[in-house]
C-alpha cells in the first residue's frame, strides 16, 4: 500500500520538465569538478573521446576509488541524478542495502544497543555495497562509450601508482589513533576507520612500518585494485555481485575480526540499483530537481529553501547576521521533519509531497521570526503523515565524495559517492573498501513505544544525507549541477551554494566558499570556525541562538554552473578539488 501511495504522492509535485520543454542545451565543451584533479581528469578524459557526461561520471567515481580510497568507492554506494539537454531528469539509487538476516535489533548485543563508534569498525555495519549496480543501470541507459573504457583511468592509476597529496597526509595523520586508548574515546572517524583496526594489508599501503602516512609524494600503488577493476571492466557487473569477489565480500564480513555479521553471496545477488522518480520543487521561480528516499537530501535542501522563500534574502545579503539567523531557523525545522519522517520508502510510508506541500513550508515558515530564535522546534504534521512514529538522531559520519560532468550536448549528472566513515569499515577486499552504511540506521529501533522509521529492516537502504542536486532557470535551461560531502552537514552545505547563486547573485564559486552554518535541530548552532561567522556569533546569540558554537567541519563541495551560455567550474577552497574542462 505505502509503495502505491508514494508513487501516487510524487505525481503530485511538480513534474519532470517533459522533452522539448526546454531548447536543446549545446556547449563548446564539456566539464568535469571532482574532489581530486587526477579523478576530473578521468572524467574529461571520457569526454575527450566522445563520451556522454554519464560516462566520466563513472569514470570519474572510478578514479576516486584510487585516489580517495577514505571516501569512496566500488565497496559502497551513492545516488546519481542525470539531465539530457532537454531537462528531463531521472535519477539512480545505489545506496547499500542491509543484508537479509538483519532484524531491528541487528545492534543489540549484550541485552543493550552498541554506540555508533562501538557499531562502525567491522562486518556488522557493512551493508551490500551498490555503486557498481549503480554504474551498470546508469552506463546502460547513458553511456556512449564502451563499459571496458570507463575503467582505463583508474587502472592505470591503481597498476602504476598515484602520488599522495598533502591533504591525504594530513588525513591519514589526522586520524591516526593511540592503539592504547579504549574505543569510545578515540576519534570517532578513526574508530569508524580502523585506525589500527584496518588490516596489514590496508595499512601497508598509506602507512610506514612506525605507523606514521608515508610522506607526501609518495607513490601509492594497489596492484589488488587494479586487477579487480580489469576484471570488472572484461566481465562486467556480474563479476562484482556473483563469483569469486561476492564469495570474499561475504566471507570478509562473516568473518570479521570485530563486529562479524551473516552476510552472504545471496545478498549480493539480489541488488538491484533501482531507478527513482526525482524529486522536483520550485524556489524564485528556480525549478530544483534532487534525491528522495532512502535520501534525505531534496526534501531537507528543498524544504529549507521553502521555508525561506518568503524572507528577502537578496536584500539581507551575504553579510547579514539575520540571513544567517534565518537560515539556521529553517535549518531547524526541516531537520526536525528529516529526523521523523525520512527513511527508505519501500519499507515506510515517507509524505514527500506532504513535506514540500507549499501550504506546509508556509504555515511552518511563520514559525520563523527575522528578530528572534524559536525557542524550540518540534517535527511538524504534513499532509499524509503517519502518526505513530518516532523521531531519531542518527550520526551519519562524513567521508564521502560529490562529482559533477557535463558533456557538449547538454547531458548532466550529479553524483554523490561514500563508503561512510574514513576508510569506510575498515574491511578490505580485492583492494577496496567496504562500507559501514548500516550505521546511518538508527541503531536504536523504538522510542517511546513508536517505531522509528530509518530502523534496521533486512533488504532495506539507510536514510542518507547525500543531496546532489540539479537548478533549472526560469526559462529551462541548466543553471547549477551541485552536491556536496560530510555526512549531514551536506544539505546545508548545497542550500547556502544555492543561495549564493540565486540570491546574492554569486558565482557557484564563490557561492561554494561562503561560511556554513549548520542548525540540525535543537538549541546548538554551529558556524565554520575561522568563518565570518565566527565573528558573527554575538549577533546571533542576541537574536536568542543561546549556543554557537564554531568548529571545523568537514565540508567538500563541487559544481558546475551555466553562465552566460559557458560552462564554469566550481571546486571547494577547502578541499583539493578541481573542475576540469574538456
Amino acid at each position: 500500500m505505502h509503495k502505491a501511495l508514494f508513487g501516487l504522492l510524487l505525481l503530485a509535485a511538480p513534474p519532470a520538465l517533459a522533452k522539448g520543454a526546454a531548447p536543446q542545451a549545446q556547449f563548446e565543451r564539456g566539464m568535469v569538478s571532482a574532489a581530486d584533479p587526477r579523478a576530473a581528469e578521468a572524467g574529461t578524459e571520457m569526454l575527450r573521446t566522445g563520451g556522454s557526461a554519464t560516462d566520466a561520471a563513472l569514470a570519474t567515481l572510478l578514479a576516486l576509488n584510487v585516489v580517495e580510497p577514505q571516501s569512496s568507492g566500488i565497496g559502497g554506494g551513492g545516488f546519481l541524478i542525470v539531465a539530457d539537454g532537454n531537462g528531463k531528469v531521472e535519477t539512480i539509487d545505489g545506496r547499500e542495502t542491509a543484508p537479509a538476516t538483519a532484524t531491528p535489533d541487528w545492534f543489540r548485543m549484550g541485552g543493550q544497543y552498541l554506540s555508533t563508534p562501538q557499531a562502525i569498525p567491522g562486518g556488522l555495519s557493512v551493508g551490500v555495497p551498490g555503486n557498481v549496480a549503480l554504474m551498470a543501470a546508469a552506463h546502460r541507459r547513458h553511456g556512449r562509450l564502451a563499459w571496458r573504457r570507463l575503467f582505463a583511468p583508474a587502472i592505470r592509476l591503481a597498476r602504476d601508482g598515484f602520488a599522495m597529496t598533502p591533504r591525504f597526509v594530513q588525513f591519514l595523520d589526522h586520524y591516526r589513533v593511540d592503539a592504547k586508548l579504549p574505543p569510545e574515546q578515540r576519534n570517532l572517524q578513526f574508530i569508524a576507520t580502523g585506525g589500527s583496526a584496518l588490516s596489514a594489508e590496508s595499512r601497508a599501503l598509506y602507512y610506514g612500518a612506525d605507523g606514521s602516512p608515508l610522506p607526501v609524494g609518495s607513490v601509492i600503488r594497489n596492484p589488488a585494485l587494479a586487477a579487480m577493476l580489469e576484471t570488472l571492466a572484461a566481465k562486467g557487473p556480474r563479476a562484482f555481485y556473483t563469483g569469486a569477489n561476492a564469495a570474499a565480500i561475504a566471507r570478509t564480513v562473516s568473518t570479521a575480526p570485530r563486529n562479524p555479521a551473516p552476510m552472504t553471496v545471496a545478498d549480493l545477488a539480489a541488488y538491484k540499483a533501482p531507478l527513482r522518480a526525482a524529486i522536483c520543487a520550485k524556489y524564485r521561480g528556480y525549478r530544483l530537481c534532487g534525491m528522495g528516499p532512502p535520501s534525505s537530501g531534496a526534501t531537507t535542501v528543498f524544504g529549507i529553501l521553502g521555508l525561506l522563500e518568503r524572507f528577502d534574502m537578496a536584500a539581507l545579503g551575504k553579510d547579514s547576521p539575520v540571513a544567517w539567523h534565518l537560515i539556521a531557523e529553517a535549518e531547524r525545522l526541516a531537520y526536525a521533519d528529516r529526523e521523523r519522517y525520512l527513511a527508505d520508502s519501500d519499507f515506510v510510508f515517507v509524505p514527500v509531497a506532504g513535506l514540500l506541500a507549499p501550504d506546509y513550508l508556509a504555515s511552518r515558515s511563520q514559525l520563523i521570526a527575522a528578530d528572534h530564535a524559536m525557542a524550540g522546534v518540534a517535527a511538524g504534521t504534513p499532509p499524509g503523515a503517519p502518526i505513530a512514529q518516532s523521531d531519531t538522531m542518527t550520526p551519519d559520519v562524513p567521508s564521502t565524495s560529490h562529482f559533477v560532468a557535463v558533456d557538449r550536448r547538454g547531458q548532466v549528472v550529479s553524483m554523490t559517492s561514500t563508503v561512510e566513515s574514513a576508510f569506510g569499515s575498515g574491511l578490505m577486499v580485492s583492494g577496496y573498501f567496504l562500507n559501514n552504511e548500516l550505521t546511518d540506521f538508527s541503531l536504536v529501533p523504538d522510542r517511546e513505544g513508536k517505531p522509528v522509521a530509518n530502523r534496521v529492516e533486512p533488504g532495506k537502504r539507510p536514510r542518507s544525507s547525500m543531496s546532489p542536486t540539479l537548478v533549472f532557470a526560469p526559462d529551462g535551461k541548466l543553471r547549477l549541477a551541485i552536491g556536496a560531502a560530510g555526512g549531514s552537514t551536506i544539505p546545508v552545505q548545497v542550500v547556502k551554494a544555492i543561495i549564493g547563486v540565486i540570491d546574492w547573485k554569486l558565482s557557484a564559486q564563490d557561492a561554494i566558499a561562503l561560511p556554513v552554518i549548520y542548525a540540525p535541530g535543537g538549541d546548538p548552532v554551529f558556524v565554520e570556525q575561522g568563518s565570518s561567522l565566527e565573528a558573527m556569533a554575538p549577533a546571533l546569540r542576541a537574536l536568542g541562538h543561546a549556543t554557537v558554537t564554531a568548529r571545523t567541519m568537514p565540508l567538500k563541495a563541487n559544481a558546475i554552473e551555466v553562465s552566460g551560455g559557458r560552462l564554469e567550474g566550481a571546486a571547494d577552497p577547502r578541499s583539493e578539488g578541481r573542475a576540469v574542462s574538456e
